[in-house]
């Protein structure tokens, strides 16, 4: 699939958002980029484990994937790319239709084995900067 094709669908489709490294510091690109999404309608779940049970923008931190409250359409992944990894590989597991994968964000195996299992994958960008 044409990945500006893929983008524009995500942006399209996508409502529930699971944002994984999400921080409460609003000085960090996971606030904000929480913060944009939501402004543009979207929930946005927030996933940290070292914040799990306390709130960033309304929403209650989980500390996990496999703790979502509710199902999801995607998961956006503000974390290094071997941390990464293991993420996309519980995406895969947890059946989720997409992953986005931010800047500086490229694990290529993990990405590999994601898209094999039929999942959207959306590496190297900012959905912030990307649905503008």
């Amino acid at each position: 699939m044409n990945e500006q094709y893929l983008i524009d669908s995500l942006k399209t489709n996508v409502e529930t958002i699971a944002l994984v490294g999400a921080s409460p510091k609003t000085h960090r690109d996971s606030y904000r980029v929480m913060q944009l999404l939501q402004q543009w309608g979207k929930r946005v779940i927030p996933v940290n484990p070292r914040a799990a049970g306390t709130e960033i923008l309304g929403e209650t931190v989980v500390a996990d994937l496999a703790d979502l409250p509710v199902a999801v359409d995607m998961v956006d992944v503000f974390l290094n790319s071997e941390a990464a990894a293991a993420v996309v590989d519980q995406v895969v597991q947890l059946e989720i239709p997409a992953v986005w994968l931010q800047i500086g964000v490229m694990p290529i195996s993990a990405a590999e084995r994601a898209e094999a299992a039929g999942v959207q994958v959306v590496m190297n960008r900012c959905p912030a900067i990307e649905w503008r």
